[in-house]
């Protein structure tokens, strides 16, 4: 069977339990079995076990993640790889050479690698555009626009898109209309339900949530697109072990009760920080002088467990904080159980440019922090005696 989404009358922590996986029919395990196989056996030429044929195109392991993974979406249809680059790039070779995509101005620097150096040199054009201006973003639009491709909360400075009134615009236009679900996961936000064609995901943040496996995925409900994308996953083959797959199974069961706690602590922190006499300025869009606090309510369950700071004295200031941090590694990724902190000007979003990093607001003394599940007093000190 196709990773069709079961009843949609189930709860999202039902539906993160045992969406997609039902207990082995030979031997009754609970848990999905690692399907550590290259191939499959053939009854005659051409005749298989469902859709099995070579682990490309098909694995079971990752059919149960995939169906897991669309049923928490509220999608039809999930498609797994090897990263979240490996997902983009899946989506945008469904591109020809000629077409437009609208790009969040601020975004994931992989996403904008991926773009301006990548599929660039393929005739494939962007144009990145301020989002939370609908005028601005609709005027960005052009006759050969294909794709619109958005974040939110964005990376790093977490501007909250209000995605169902930009969904609104790309379909006017006649674009696909792609919302990248990382920083908020399918338990905070669910962007097909607000008129989003395509889900994306980088894996390896919450949905992996244990920083030990890489993955992307991409979410759909429109059958003819999940054909072009199923049969670009194949063909460009940027797809995950079964190894990684039954790990993202094990880490989704949990989803729920982990965000509750990542957006829990980051709340406290937040509140602690915008207090703190070393801070110039807290970005969190549970505060409500975030300037989308608004949208974020309306369309998100809670704000998440991202925090962006920017601090006073600049880059002699974050690079003291980053240094003396003990609970907190200073590390790129996000998500895990385990609280992180980077400096994306020179870490993570290396890769922009710096007139653009100027413009987005990214400056040296700015850092981002992934708030993990540890006692929320214990990170509070933490911070503390490193902004002493």
């Amino acid at each position: 069977m196709r990773n069709q989404n079961p009843s949609r009358e189930l709860a999202f922590p039902t539906l993160a339990v045992h969406a997609g996986q039902e207990p082995d029919p030979s031997t009754g395990a609970i848990m999905t079995p690692i399907y550590q196989t290259s191939t499959f056996a053939q009854a005659s030429p051409g005749v298989f076990k469902g859709p099995y044929d070579y682990a490309r195109s098909a694995n079971p392991t990752r059919t149960a993640l995939e169906a897991n993974l669309a049923a928490l979406e509220g999608g039809k249809f999930g498609l797994c790889f090897g990263s979240g680059c490996a997902a983009l790039a899946t989506l945008l070779h469904t591109l020809k050479s000629g077409d437009h995509v609208v790009l969040c101005d601020d975004v994931y620097g992989g996403t904008f690698r991926l773009l301006d150096k990548v599929f660039k040199q393929l005739n494939i054009a962007f144009t990145m555009v301020d989002m939370t201006d609908l005028a601005k973003t609709e005027a960005a639009f052009t006759p050969a626009t294909k794709l619109m491709w958005l974040e939110t909360p964005t990376n790093p400075m977490l501007k909250v898109l209000d995605i169902a009134k930009l969904a609104a615009i790309g379909k006017k236009r006649g674009a696909v209309v792609a919302v990248d679900n990382t920083f908020a996961t399918p338990f905070l936000q669910r962007p097909l339900e607000l008129g989003a064609h395509v889900v994306s995901h980088s894996s390896t943040k919450y949905i992996g949530g244990h920083s030990d496996a890489v993955g992307g995925a991409l979410v759909v409900s429109d059958a003819d697109l999940e054909k072009r994308l199923r049969f670009m996953q194949n063909a460009v083959g940027a797809v995950p072990g079964p190894m990684d797959c039954f790990l993202f199974l094990r880490s989704t069961k949990t989803l729920h009760v982990r965000m509750e706690r990542h957006c829990r602590n980051a709340r406290a922190i937040a509140a602690y920080l915008v207090k703190h006499k070393a801070v110039e300025r807290v970005v969190y869009p549970g505060l409500e002088s975030h300037p989308q606090h608004a949208i974020a309510k309306k369309q998100m369950k809670d704000f998440g467990g991202m925090i962006t700071v920017i601090l006073k004295g600049g880059l002699p200031s974050a690079k003291a904080m980053l240094e003396r941090v003990k609970i907190f590694s200073l590390a790129e990724s996000l998500g895990g159980v385990e609280s992180l902190i980077e400096h994306p000007a020179i870490m993570t979003h290396a890769s922009v440019p710096p007139e653009q990093r100027k413009t987005l607001g990214i400056v040296d003394g700015l850092v981002r922090l992934s708030v993990g599940i540890e006692d929320e007093g214990d990170l509070i000190r933490d911070l503390e005696k490193a902004l002493a």
